[in-house]
Parts: C-alpha cells; sequence; structure tokens
C-alpha cells in the first residue's frame, strides 16, 4: 500500500515506522521534523495539506497528530481545537476528494468514566477540552467521510526514552534519577496500549474492508498503581524502590485538567472480527521494557 502519515513525529508515528512492511510505500511528515525519515508538513495548513497528500496519491491517508498533553490543551483551547478538530476536518475533505479511507486516531480519555468498561459502542462523553477536541475529531469522520477507520488507544507506550512522554516514561525517569520512592494515584483505571501493537494491529485492519470505528487497547483492564508497581518489578527494583498510594488530588496541582477516573477500554469488535492482535498489557509492558527503559534505568542507577 501506498500509506501517507500525518503528523508522524511523535510515539506513535515511530511506532509506524518500525513496523512498517518492506512492500509498503510510505510518506512520514509532521510540522517537528526530528527523524530524518520524516518531511516538513503543518497539517492545520489545508492547502498545504492538501497538496502533498495529493502529489503522495495514497492508498489511505492516516491523521495521526494531536496535541495530547491534556494540561496544555486546557491552557490553550483555541490551538487544541485548531490541531485536533479543524485539521482532521481537512485531513477527511482530502479523503473524500481523492476518494481514499482515513484512518483516525482517538482515545479511551473521551470517555466519563461512570462505566466499569466501555466498548466499542459505548457513548462518549468527554470532560474537557482535550477529549472534547479528540471525540469532535470522531465526529467529523463519521458524518463526513464514506470510508474510515476509527482506532481507540488507551494509555499510551512507546516511543523509548526519546519520544515517550505519558505514564511509562515519567515513572522511568523518576527510576532512572535514582528515585527510592515512588507516590502513584490508586483512583485511576484504564487500558495500556503499546504504540507497536497498535501500529501493527491497525496495519492488519487496513487489508480487510471492515470500515468503522474499533476500540484497540492491550489485553487486561488494570490501574496506574498496579502499572506502576509491574513496572518496578519487572525492572527488579522492588527491593529498592518503595510505592505509596496517593489519590489524584495529590497532583492536583501539576495535574488540574479533568481526567475521568475509570477508561477502561475493551475490543468487542476486533475480538467479534478475529482480528484482535494486542497482547495483554503486562506481556506489552514487559517487551517495552526490555527493549527501551530497562539498560538505560540499570546504567543511570549505577552511575
Amino acid at each position: 500500500m501506498r500509506l501517507y502519515v500525518a503528523g508522524s513525529g511523535g510515539m506513535l508515528g515511530e511506532a509506524f515506522h518500525r513496523m512498517a512492511r518492506n512492500d509498503d510505500v510510505i510518506r512520514f511528515t509532521d510540522k517537528d521534523v526530528n527523524e530524518p525519515w520524516l518531511d516538513f508538513l503543518d497539517f492545520r495548513d489545508f492547502d498545504a495539506y492538501r497538496a502533498d497528500v495529493t502529489g503522495f496519491r495514497p492508498d489511505v491517508l492516516i491523521h495521526l497528530g494531536a496535541h495530547t498533553s491534556l494540561e496544555y490543551c486546557e491552557n490553550e483551547p483555541d490551538d487544541a481545537y485548531l490541531t485536533n478538530t479543524l485539521s482532521v476536518e481537512h485531513a477527511a475533505t482530502i479523503a473524500n476528494e481523492l476518494d481514499v479511507p482515513l484512518v483516525y486516531i482517538s482515545t479511551a480519555g473521551i470517555f466519563d468514566g461512570a462505566a466499569d468498561l466501555y466498548d466499542d459502542w459505548s457513548q462518549p462523553n468527554p470532560l474537557g477540552v482535550y477529549a472534547r477536541s479528540k471525540y469532535t475529531g470522531e465526529l467529523t469522520v463519521q458524518q463526513r467521510v464514506a470510508r474510515y477507520y476509527i482506532c481507540r488507544a488507551g494509555w499510551m507506550m512507546g516511543g523509548g526514552v526519546k519520544k515517550d512522554k505519558k505514564f511509562i516514561a515519567k515513572i522511568g525517569k523518576q527510576l532512572a534519577d535514582g528515585a527510592t520512592e515512588l507516590n502513584i494515584v490508586d483512583d485511576k483505571l484504564g487500558t495500556p496500549t503499546l504504540t507497536w501493537d497498535f501500529a501493527r494491529n491497525l496495519r492488519a485492519l487496513l487489508d480487510t474492508q471492515y470500515y468503522g470505528l474499533y476500540n484497540m487497547v492491550c489485553g487486561g483492564v488494570t490501574g496506574r498503581l498496579e502499572v506502576a508497581t509491574e513496572m518496578v518489578r519487572l525492572l527488579g527494583l522492588q527491593s529498592e524502590v518503595r510505592i505509596n498510594a496517593v489519590p489524584s488530588s495529590y497532583f492536583a496541582t501539576e495535574f488540574f485538567a479533568p481526567r475521568p477516573e475509570n477508561e477502561r477500554l475493551i475490543n468487542l469488535k476486533l475480538r467479534l472480527r478475529g482480528l484482535d492482535l494486542m497482547r495483554e498489557w503486562p506481556e506489552a509492558l514487559k517487551v517495552y521494557l526490555e527493549a527501551d527503559w530497562a539498560q538505560h534505568v540499570a546504567q543511570a542507577r549505577a552511575a
């Protein structure tokens, strides 16, 4: 396939590059050209976006990029909607003009946390600017694009020391700095998502014509405290690092944006179609740590 991947300078774009098939022809673009395999494109510029995609003639347009910091989105709502929502309208127009499927990446964060689990047909109820900007993107794709894949990710892990900006990286950096004590919230539930598995599962989905909306997260539901505890164990630091369970209010100043207490997704549609390739979260975490964090943390603590 010829795949155009817009906004691919982050951790998920890195996964798409890493998991690329040899026979695919892929153009990776981003406004932050931080890799030799990236070309410059700011997808908020509609004319530039349309011209670049049209010139490449893709079989599928994959729209990845977004502002993912909830606090940034609360502080800069105009930029959040410009980047996370209006740019999706650009992608929808371009996909329709070229008559190609559009892939849009959404998030478990669009739910309000009132339910125990969310399947592909659960009704979203976004709580903050980030969640609303992403859910509005979902609605745009559903309402305007003839053929689409909307894939919802959970708590992302991937990109390694260089690009991971999420929970695993925050813990990994504390451990690398020699932390002997971690304060981890015990009231946030969700589902991790290894970016490599996500990219691989999405690519398999593109080989089908099963268009629609899909939850795409690792197997097994969990919480922040359990993930951090397992991470410390996998790194062999359980005798050196104490984990303190704290409420979310402990970090209220730093993480002030509204977050659902529960973001647990299940891949019901993928399972029903026999297309769920996502590993269980403990296995995915182990693979990720061994590849990108274990040596870094061990060397930093030994220094």
